[in-house]
């Protein structure tokens, strides 16, 4: 189906072969590396015990076999890891008890309590998106861009890490996993989005599609600085009851990386249809992109205030930010044959778009049975048709359908691109345009 649509005489087929290097044994790397994380677990458990319940404490364990086979699966996960646990290590040390050490102590105040962290990882994503479009004019800066990826999901998780101590300073009862609001996931939805990224970036052997998932990643950004410094986001408060339980730790994780994915796959579905419309001297066949990405930048637009109503602070703003948006994406088809000539063949990016909504679904699944084994624990009861359980069950379905037409049918090509890039509409509606517009049990994430 649609095969014409999957070559590209004019690349060398095995220029952009998938890097499939040889699966490697467990060595003593490995056994290394989960005796440090089994130490720093340790270390936890005897330096906080008062701080976790046996719950908390089982996963902090299981964790540490977690990391060692994703580590294992892939190797950058383990210098991560200990970079980001050995930094988090530092900040806290600087603390030494005393939350007043972040206006006081130069490495807190500028680059490494939780909110510096955060608007590093802020800062050198931006950088990273400018870096990886420049480079489709100017190729030799492509690696800058994913020294700058990198160094931002470093800084953001170490954010994540010192946020989860701060909390524990303020009061003993505020610490929490910072999982629960709206400003904590949207840091885990750039890093997760982020690292799934680089984690293709390698085993696809290209930087091609570094910009377009970047500026996903960017938009949620603007988002982020918006919400902080316009709605002071960044506060840490008292987790609310309704969160207050093991489950969140389990479900929220999975349910991001089956957002952040999600939003890779459709970042590789716009840069799939650019590619098809390369040569295309008409803006009329590339009239369904255009509407889905003003649905997409117009679905950010209308956020704010109470029940959808904006205020006249947001409405500027987000003005500004529907224009540049339309910009951007008129500027890119301007642009696509340029753009075209350096994406990889339609036959990585169809991989590449079906192997992230198939991790993605995965994780989704699992999120979902894990909210309504929560919900069941909470409320007594399984699924009550709760606006934000109904959307995640849309979501689902959604690319249930995707993954069986293309298992079942063969779907390949421009329809399955469309389709991942609708998504995110979908995607994005119920990661925060429920809390926004529909109330429920799940109104706590509320703007």
């Amino acid at each position: 189906m649609m095969s014409s649509q999957l070559t590209n005489p004019s690349v060398p087929s095995d220029k952009w072969v998938e890097n499939k290097s040889e699966r490697k044994r467990l060595n003593w790397t490995d056994a290394a590396f989960f005796a440090v994380l089994m130490a720093a677990a340790i270390y936890i458990l005897r330096t906080w015990p008062q701080s976790m319940d046996s719950y908390e404490k089982w996963i902090l364990i299981a964790t540490t076999f977690f990391l060692t086979w994703l580590g294992w699966l892939w190797r950058p996960l383990r210098t991560l890891s200990i970079a980001v646990f050995l930094i988090a290590l530092l900040a806290i040390g600087l603390y030494d008890g005393n939350l007043n050490h972040a206006q006081e102590k130069f490495l807190l105040k500028y680059l490494i309590s939780s909110q510096s962290a955060i608007l590093w990882m802020s800062a050198l994503m931006f950088m990273a998106t400018i870096v990886y479009w420049v480079s489709y004019f100017y190729p030799k800066v492509d690696w800058m861009g994913t020294i700058f990826t990198w160094a931002g999901v470093v800084f953001g998780f170490v954010g994540l890490l010192v946020r989860w101590r701060e909390g524990h300073l303020i009061a003993s009862d505020m610490g929490h996993i910072p999982v629960s609001n709206l400003y904590e996931v949207f840091v885990l939805f750039c890093l997760l989005t982020a690292l799934f990224y680089l984690y293709y970036e390698k085993r696809y052997n290209t930087r091609a599609l570094g910009g377009f998932v970047l500026l996903v990643i960017t938009s949620a950004i603007i988002f982020l600085m918006w919400y902080t410094f316009e709605r002071d986001a960044a506060t840490i408060t008292p987790l609310n009851n309704a969160l207050n339980s093991w489950w969140m730790k389990l479900h929220v994780p999975a349910n991001f990386v089956g957002y952040g994915t999600f939003a890779l796959s459709a970042m590789v579905g716009f840069a799939y249809l650019v590619k098809h419309h390369g040569n295309t001297n008409t803006w009329l066949p590339m009239t369904p992109l255009l509407l889905i990405g003003a649905a997409l930048v117009a679905e950010v637009f209308i956020f704010g205030g109470q029940q959808g109503r904006p205020s006249a602070e947001f409405s500027g703003f987000w003005l500004v930010y529907f224009g540049i948006s339309i910009i951007l994406v008129a500027l890119i088809l301007m642009m696509r044959k340029r753009i075209a000539e350096k994406l990889p063949s339609f036959e990585v990016l169809d991989d590449m778009m079906y192997r992230a909504i198939a991790v993605g679904f995965a994780f989704f699944t699992v999120a979902t049975v894990l909210g309504a084994l929560w919900a069941a624990d909470a409320w007594g009861t399984y699924w009550q048709w709760d606006p934000k359980e109904t959307w995640a069950l849309v979501v689902w379905l959604n690319y249930a359908a995707w993954l069986h037409l293309r298992l079942m049918k063969g779907m390949r090509g421009v329809v399955a691109a469309y389709w991942a890039l609708a998504g995110l509409v979908i995607t994005t509606f119920a990661f925060i345009g429920v809390n926004i517009f529909l109330s429920g049990l799940h109104s706590y994430g509320e703007l």
